[in-house]
C-alpha cells in the first residue's frame, strides 16, 4: 500500500552535517523524496508536533531539544513507507537500535537519536500537513 511519512533529521544530526547521509540512506530504501525543507522550528510548532506527549514527563525537554537548532524536515511516499522508514531508523534508544540503522550508526542518545519519523499512516498525514501544504509535495515516479 503506498504511504507517506514524514521524517525530521533533528538538530543534532544537522549540526553535525548529517542531513545528506540520512535522507540518502532513506531513498535508498526505495522510497521517494516527495518533499524537503529546512526550518528552525519554534515553540508553537514544536508543542502541536508533540502534543500527543504533552503529559509526559521529558514533554518539555523534547520541546526545548528540538527547538534548539535547525531541523530538517521531508516527505517519504512508497509502498508501506512508514514501516520501511522505522525499520531503516531503528529503536528510538540508539543503544538498542539494530546494528547499521540510522539511529545506531548516527544516534548519541535517546534524546539526540538524529532523526524522527512518523509512528502511523494517521499521524503521518497529520505531522505532514504541520511543515508542508499540498502544494510543496511532488507528485512523480520514481525510476529504478
Amino acid at each position: 500500500m503506498i504511504e507517506k511519512s514524514l521524517v525530521l533529521v533533528k538538530p543534532d544530526a544537522v549540526g553535525r552535517g548529517l542531513s545528506g547521509a540520512i535522507i540518502s540512506r532513506l531513498e535508498n530504501t526505495g522510497m521517494a523524496l516527495i518533499a524537503l525543507k529546512m526550518l528552525h522550528m519554534d515553540q508553537a510548532l514544536a508543542k502541536r508536533h508533540y502534543a500527543p506527549h504533552k503529559e509526559r514527563p521529558f514533554f518539555n525537554g523534547l520541546i526545548g531539544f528540538i527547538t534548539s537548532g535547525p531541523v530538517v524536515a521531508a516527505v517519504f511516499e512508497g509502498d508501506d513507507a512508514v514501516s520501511v522508514i522505522r525499520t531503516a531508523m531503528g529503536a528510538t534508544d540508539p543503544a538498542k537500535a539494530a546494528t547499521g540503522s540510522i539511529r545506531n550508526d548516527f544516534g548519541l542518545d535517546i534524546e539526540r537519536n538524529a532523526v524522527h519519523g512518523s509512528d502511523s499512516v494517521q499521524t503521518a498525514t497529520h505531522e505532514i500537513g504541520l511543515y508542508f501544504t499540498d502544494t510543496e509535495l511532488m507528485r512523480y515516479t520514481r525510476k529504478e
